[in-house]
């Protein structure tokens, strides 16, 4: 459960508690919430204020998103047309730079596991941070990295489905449908279908499929259309079905800051 608190400071904090009856996974989730946001430091990604372990509730204290998700954002329409196509553009460039943040900044590298919509939380800016880390893990060289599947249907990479090793590219498969899913202004679902049984990359050159859309948006021009253009194009690499067809969250950042600066 996540609650809006005002503390006696005045300050607006979102606080998470964890029950006791939520068992071993309740514990694990706190702690690798704990232990990932402990190290993490960056614009686009939660900040934790503070946290309390006890044995019949935890706490997690946070910054409070005024914006809300933006699941819940893409499926209000009023809310939906506030986010014109900058606004988008920006956010792209803020999980980019987060997801790249925690593969090669942090030290082991931070793997996510669950980057959706739903976890993608907007400041009062449109700021993009990037939440819920219950289910990261810190990727060890040495080892297999093995572990049971955490994540969300509908965002998690397709590998998971027979195997139980992660990687980077798990969270760049999930970036891929999230970017999506922000382009389109729906769950891409059946366009990866589609995609996953193509045995080439699309391209798409200078106009977009209108059906690729948000149709709330009057479609981009010029400027902001050439870009919208070279992040679906991105997207497309990234949700690949073989995880070594995608690109790593550098190859991502290196084609975003030059195509969406």
């Amino acid at each position: 459960s996540v609650y809006r608190t005002l503390l006696p400071t005045g300050q607006v904090v979102a606080v998470k508690k964890f029950h006791e009856n939520g068992g071993g996974a309740g514990k694990e989730a706190f702690e690798s919430e704990t232990s990932a946001l402990t190290r993490a430091r960056h614009r686009n990604i939660i900040k934790l204020y503070g946290f309390c372990s006890h044995a019949r509730h935890s706490y997690l204290v946070y910054e409070f998103m005024e914006g809300g998700s933006l699941a819940k954002i893409l499926s209000d329409n009023a809310k939906a047309m506030q986010l014109d196509w900058s606004k988008r553009l920006n956010i792209v460039r803020g999980l980019a730079n987060a997801i790249f943040y925690m593969h090669y900044d942090c030290c082991p590298a931070i793997i996510h596991r669950d980057i959706s919509s739903k976890n993608v939380l907007l400041d009062d800016e449109y700021e993009a941070h990037i939440s819920d880390f219950g289910s990261a893990i810190s990727l060890d060289p040495q080892s297999s990295n093995w572990t049971p599947f955490a994540g969300t249907f509908g965002y998690s990479a397709p590998e998971l489905a027979y195997t139980m090793e992660v990687n980077e590219k798990c969270d760049v498969y999930s970036f891929g449908v999230v970017i999506l899913e922000l382009i389109m202004g729906k769950h891409p679902a059946d366009l990866i279908l589609s995609l996953s049984a193509s045995s080439s990359i699309p391209d798409v050159h200078q106009t977009l499929p209108k059906d690729l859309l948000d149709h709330r948006l009057s479609p981009p021009e010029n400027e902001a259309a050439e870009k919208v253009v070279s992040v679906v194009n991105v997207a497309f690499t990234c949700v690949q079905p073989r995880p070594q067809s995608r690109p790593t969250m550098k190859q991502v950042s290196v084609k975003l800051s030059t195509s969406v600066p």
